[in-house]
């Protein structure tokens, strides 16, 4: 429907790799200037394209290039999707274009794994500004990031690494977020991540260490609730006792995923369907958060969309008898008021 939509040029892409400027805004046309990014590969063209302008509700996908096809044919009736930020940034990136040919139909939010927020290298001014173009061009709903370091000396190490959970560490990466934030124009969502070790030097919970960051850089939570169960059982936690402790004012978005049985560990693996534990847990953080946006994460041995969708629904389904629950519950109290 067209009061769906809302009518965005889409970017005059440059074809070259070098910074060349800021943003220009001319006759209702702009013109990113990009770095190298998904950009160096594609074709320049502006054309007027509709981004879907549908709030980010229900349950959403994550977007993955293995899927285009599908979505493009199929529009399957999922209210959002998730894109990988890092996917359309760099010399080999995925074309920006085809991002914005899913923009258009689907309202999206964009997740990272580059800002290595924990690090103590300088943040990367140059992948600050490719993301910062990147919203300009996609116009998400909102941003999201990990609670973690991935860089040291200037070199990128390929995972997710977790803190120590200090009062210093606090300091340090709500320094560092509320530098992005005011970068980036806009609060960001930090996630919980997985971790197999944890620190002698840890003086508090996690979750008090999460609380303690989200106050402090006054930033968002997305909750993984698959990362809040590895968590709990690898390392001997309540995952109850951790959910509830959460601030739920500031849980924007949840994830759920597979995780894989590894010796005595659980794995953050996204390679697998939910397991019914997480299910369980998740339909705990439904009842005790409310409605809350909620994405199905899978990035390995990934299936057909068709799959994606049914995990989709299942959430759905624990969102709608939640919603059926507490709308009893309500019926009942003004009966007897």
């Amino acid at each position: 429907m067209r009061d769906e939509h809302v009518i965005r040029p889409l970017a005059k892409l440059a074809a070259t790799s070098e910074v060349q400027g800021e943003t220009e805004r001319r006759a209702g046309v702009y013109t990113p200037v990009h770095g190298a990014s998904s950009t160096a590969s594609t074709k320049q063209f502006a054309v007027l394209v509709e981004f879907c302008k549908r709030s980010i509700q229900g349950v959403g996908l994550g977007l993955r290039s293995l899927h285009y096809q599908s979505i493009h044919q199929t529009l399957p009736a999922i209210p959002w999707f998730e894109a990988l930020t890092d996917n359309y940034l760099g010399p080999k990136a995925i074309p920006l274009a085809q991002l914005c040919s899913i923009r258009q139909q689907y309202p999206i939010t964009l997740h990272g794994v580059g800002l290595s927020l924990g690090s103590c290298d300088a943040l990367d001014q140059h992948y600050l500004r490719q993301l910062k173009q990147l919203i300009a061009d996609t116009e998400p709903a909102w941003i999201s990031e990990h609670l973690s370091w991935c860089s040291i000396g200037q070199h990128r190490v390929p995972d997710l690494l977790p803190l120590p959970y200090t009062d210093e560490v606090v300091k340090h990466v709500a320094d560092r977020i509320q530098q992005v934030q005011d970068f980036l124009g806009q609060r960001i969502l930090i996630e919980n991540v997985s971790s197999y070790i944890q620190f002698e030097q840890s003086d508090m919970a996690e979750w008090e260490f999460i609380n303690a960051i989200l106050k402090q850089a006054d930033c968002l939570l997305l909750l993984d609730v698959n990362n809040l169960y590895v968590n709990a059982i690898n390392h001997h936690w309540d995952p109850l006792d951790y959910l509830y402790r959460l601030d739920p004012l500031r849980i924007k978005e949840l994830h759920l995923g597979g995780y894989s049985l590894k010796g005595a560990l659980l794995f953050d693996t996204h390679s697998q369907p939910v397991h019914e534990p997480v299910w369980d847990l998740y339909r705990q953080a439904i009842a005790f958060l409310g409605q809350v946006p909620t994405l199905i994460e899978w990035d390995q041995d990934i299936p057909a969309l068709e799959r994606l969708v049914q995990e989709a629904k299942k959430a759905e389904q624990i969102c709608a008898t939640n919603r059926t629950a507490v709308n009893s519950r309500l019926s009942r109290h003004y009966a007897d008021a």
